[in-house]
């Protein structure tokens, strides 16, 4: 009964953590789902975005406590303008979908809404990107990766 318990906590901790994707495993995610030159951006532009954004972690989540929403998954998308988490107050969900939806181990809606936010505003409108891509050589987010 004991090794029950301690396998049941390991599973749950194992399904709480999500999917912390691999390099180039994710590279070749997001080329399949279409970003590879995604109106204009590169992949390694989006690899370097989401490596800056959550570690590639499906996960990932941060809260602002100045707009008092959160930020979701692994493009960290925000709930104050683009995903409904049924907490953030006066929330636009542009993206029409729920939070939640972004922290799944299958991204696939994750890099819908990304898609979305980059035709309206452009990769700028992720201060990361600005902070830790813009005029740099990213090259080593896809290298070795075959994509």
């Amino acid at each position: 009964m004991k090794a029950l318990l301690i396998l049941g906590l390991l599973l749950f901790s194992v399904a709480v953590q999500g999917k912390k994707f691999e390099r180039c495993e994710l590279a070749r995610t997001l080329k399949k789902l279409g970003l590879a030159s995604y109106k204009g951006v590169s992949l390694a532009n989006w690899m370097c975005l989401a490596e800056g954004e959550s570690s590639y972690n499906t996960q990932a989540t941060n809260y602002n406590p100045k707009s008092k929403s959160t930020d979701y998954g692994i493009f960290q998308i925000s709930s104050k303008w683009w995903c409904n988490d049924g907490k953030t107050p006066k929330a636009v969900n542009g993206c029409g979908v729920s939070c939640s939806a972004l922290l799944k181990d299958d991204i696939t809606q994750a890099v819908a809404c990304p898609k979305k936010i980059v035709s309206q505003q452009g990769i700028t409108a992720w201060v990361a990107w600005k902070n830790k891509c813009r005029n740099r050589d990213l090259t080593s987010y896809v290298k070795g990766c075959r994509v």
